[in-house]
């Protein structure tokens, strides 16, 4: 019997985030790629999350509202569903109704489309409801957040439906090793995949080229944040503490303001002369941004969500040759080229050491250990991963 592939094959992805979003996630990168060959279904966030009275949040509503009357659309080779449903997952009666909108709004996608026999690929527990209406050839449940430690998620209720979809996927794949151990306890089929980048497209950064202008502008020495400014996750007074100590140095954070933490406040940051918050950036022009800095740093919280997060910017940064130092998430335990530091001052030192010694040796030399991880690897990894499993169909 001749081995499966994936090429031709539809997949529907049950994402945690919009198709469109600020960030580009996990999510948007393997379904990006896997659309080039297979016909892709991409299911835009059920809202997880409890919305709070933030702008921020209630311009997301009206949006998905707006595109839930038509929710169907074609965007970057794929198509993109935005289903409406009620934004609250804690109580039996929502998450039931939930459930009915949501398939139904997806078998109708289906007909349309044209879609039989899927692989059902979800990053969401809510994915396990699609089961019995797609009859999917495989059930992927790719894990990349302990999304229940964020304090706005019903914990229990999102835990319970977790532990029933491990059960029921072919096979998981997780992004950390934390996370990898938690469900190990599940399942046998987990898979530890940490996160990945663009390698190639980072690594442009190494060569002469624009700089983004707004970095161009700042005094040297320049450290870069690039991500979410989100207080769930990145520590705000770390960044402020450090750059109290080094008023001589220029530190950019590069990313939107209160994404995924809608009530973040950043006023802190906003007081110190050399705190620059620059906003978002497309991901294509995230290497003009690194090509410019002189170190990347990762000043995350030690908390519940942040113990199982591996960040996508370290072989981002790694990519484009620029030092990096991160706080001391569990996750990063063993990986090469960055350094640790668990305040701002420890944090302080590495940079300033790093900074010195850096060349352009040292910037190739930390690009090459990134290139192995790139998102076509990982893709490969998973492609043998899935199609030496007994599919269902």
């Amino acid at each position: 019997m001749s081995r499966p592939s994936l090429s031709g094959i539809p997949i529907v992805c049950l994402g945690f985030a919009e198709w469109d979003a600020e960030t580009r996630t996990n999510q948007h990168h393997l379904m990006a790629r896997l659309a080039r060959e297979s016909p892709v279904l991409f299911i835009e966030s059920l809202g997880l999350r409890r919305p709070t009275a933030s702008a921020r949040d209630l311009r997301r509503m009206a949006r998905r509202f707006v595109r839930g009357l038509r929710p169907l659309r074609r965007e970057g080779g794929l198509d993109v569903l935005s289903p409406l449903v009620i934004p609250y997952h804690g109580r039996a009666i929502f998450r039931h109704l939930n459930e009915r909108l949501l398939n139904r709004v997806v078998r109708r996608a289906m007909r349309t489309l044209e879609l039989r026999s899927p692989i059902l690929w979800t990053y969401v527990p809510q994915g396990l409801a699609l089961v019995d209406t797609l009859d999917p050839r495989l059930v992927v449940y790719h894990c990349v957040d302990d999304i229940a430690a964020h304090g706005r998620i019903d914990a229990a209720s999102f835990r319970q439906l977790e532990d029933a979809l491990v059960r029921e996927a072919d096979v998981v794949i997780a992004s950390s090793r934390p996370i990898y151990d938690r469900l190990s306890e599940i399942s046998e089929n987990v898979r530890l995949m940490p996160n990945v980048a663009d390698t190639d497209a980072f690594a442009a950064a190494l060569e002469p080229g624009p700089v983004d202008p707004a970095v161009e502008l700042l005094p040297r020495p320049r450290v870069v944040f690039v991500g979410a400014v989100s207080a769930v996750k990145v520590d705000i007074q770390l960044v402020a503490e450090l750059a109290r100590m080094r008023r001589d140095w220029s530190i950019a954070l590069v990313g939107p303001v209160g994404l995924g933490d809608p009530e973040t406040d950043v006023s802190e940051l906003r007081q110190e002369p050399n705190v620059h918050l620059l906003g978002p950036r497309g991901y294509d022009e995230l290497p003009a941004v690194l090509r410019g800095v002189d170190a990347g740093v990762i000043p995350y919280r030690m908390n519940a969500l942040t113990a199982s997060i591996f960040p996508m910017k370290v072989y981002e940064y790694l990519a484009a040759g620029i030092p990096t130092v991160s706080t001391p998430l569990p996750a990063l335990v063993g990986v090469e080229g960055i350094e640790f530091a668990a305040d701002a001052s420890e944090m302080s030192a590495h940079l300033e050491r790093l900074i010195a010694q850096d060349s352009e040796e040292r910037r190739t030399e930390r690009s090459r250990l990134a290139a192995g991880h790139s998102w076509d690897a990982r893709l490969a990894e998973i492609h043998e991963a899935i199609c030496e499993l007994p599919w269902r169909r």
